[in-house]
């Protein structure tokens, strides 16, 4: 059955590439407000690139407040973790001098490094303790989905929430192939309710002075890696110069959102974000801007749900927040039964950033034909994949992101 499902997807997926663009009215990443074409890699990074955030930042994912002067506790700190194979850090991050909001960085490293480590930073959804059977890691206490996972009551985890997502993080091969991993709860940032924008990084920042532009909780979390990074850049375990930062779904959008405002990550990689996300919003499949914006309201800024039944009026798409990223290497990855988050349109994105991986004189995605399922594109700046399965965050998709990091950080490409 599965391979039926793919099969029938491939033959739908590769349309020509003329004809989709000519239905989708894609907006042209190049071409200014004014309507002039961008020529060089100046024009692009001076006017272009600050026109096409500052319209994500009023129009969807909302102004974020300026980096406050942060404070770090260090809870624990074993360089013999994991019987000998990991350091494991565990640090506190405090975003004010009021120390009632903050957000713990758990840390694993190889253990017999020789030299500062490339390190992969994402968001997990309930917990750090949920990431790997580890005793050792804190147990958030703050709020978790009771609906979402094994090992939580009232809203939050208990000790039988220990590992029950390791198979979306899988430490042990990561810190085999020489990388790190951090991960921080994204609840610890910004609880994931419709909540008024009261509890979090919101109620620490906002004050109740919000405007209908104001930051929601994706561009929250995205907010919370970058403080994440400020604290790795500091670490002497880290190589600071090759930070990826990831996300899956909800926090695939985050993960995008972060890295295209915030030039320091060295690597962008979006696990199936679907709207919201790396999917063309102006492919209308999967789950679409009125869907989210009504379930999920605190997700974005209150404009973005105006273009609800008029996305053609969107002055950008998807592809453009892919294009933030350019040079720097970007990697959107699909699952062939997860329709919700549109693998078509996570595609196109793909395919409609690359002029400005051009302009820099990079080979983007390379192609305009739908990859094969298991076929992963790692050959420019832009990768993607297509793997079996349903929505979730799996080993073969870390072997990619893994694959891809040691094409462009160990080969120098």
């Amino acid at each position: 059955m599965r391979n039926a499902i793919a099969s029938f997807l491939i033959v739908a997926l590769i349309l020509p590439f003329a004809t989709m663009a000519q239905k989708k009215n894609i907006p042209d990443p190049l071409k200014l407000a004014r309507g002039v074409r961008v020529k060089t890699v100046d024009e692009w990074e001076s006017i272009r690139r600050p026109e096409i955030r500052e319209l994500f930042s009023r129009h969807m994912y909302g102004y974020s407040p300026a980096p406050p002067e942060l404070s770090y506790r260090i809870l624990s700190h074993d360089r013999d973790a994991l019987d000998g194979k990991a350091i494991r850090k565990q640090v506190r991050v405090f975003f004010a001098p009021d120390t009632s909001v903050w957000m713990d960085i758990l840390i694993y490293l190889p253990a017999r490094k020789t030299s500062p480590v490339p390190v992969f930073l994402g968001m997990n959804f309930y917990g750090n303790q949920a990431v790997w059977n580890d005793p050792a890691i804190l147990i958030t206490p703050n709020w978790v989905d009771q609906n979402e996972v094994l090992g939580v009551e009232n809203n939050r985890a208990t000790e039988a929430s220990r590992g029950v997502r390791s198979s979306r993080w899988p430490i042990d091969r990561i810190l085999e192939r020489g990388y790190g991993v951090a991960t921080i709860y994204y609840g610890d940032v910004d609880p994931d309710f419709d909540d008024g924008f009261m509890n979090g990084v919101h109620g620490l920042f906002d004050k109740g002075n919000r405007t209908e532009s104001s930051w929601g909780s994706i561009a929250a979390w995205a907010w919370g890696l970058q403080r994440a990074l400020d604290y790795l850049v500091t670490d002497s375990d880290v190589d600071a110069s090759k930070v990826a930062v990831l996300g899956h779904s909800r926090l695939g959008k985050a993960a995008l959102w972060a890295g295209a405002t915030d030039e320091r990550f060295a690597m962008v990689i979006s696990n199936e974000s679907g709207e919201g996300g790396a999917a063309l919003t102006r492919n209308e499949k999967g789950e679409s801007l009125e869907q989210i914006t009504t379930t999920f309201p605190h997700w974005f800024c209150s404009v973005y749900k105006s273009f609800a039944g008029r996305v053609n009026d969107l002055p950008f798409d998807q592809h453009m927040l892919l294009a933030l990223v350019a040079p720097r290497p970007v990697y959107v990855a699909s699952a062939v039964e997860d329709l919700w988050a549109d693998p078509e349109g996570e595609f196109l994105s793909a395919v409609y950033a690359e002029p400005v991986y051009k302009l820099y004189g990079h080979k983007g995605l390379g192609t305009r034909k739908m990859p094969d399922v298991g076929k992963p594109l790692h050959e420019g700046r832009i990768g993607y994949h297509l793997r079996e399965g349903k929505h979730d965050l799996t080993a073969y998709d870390w072997e990619q992101f893994m694959n891809f990091a040691d094409k462009h950080w160990r080969t120098g490409k």
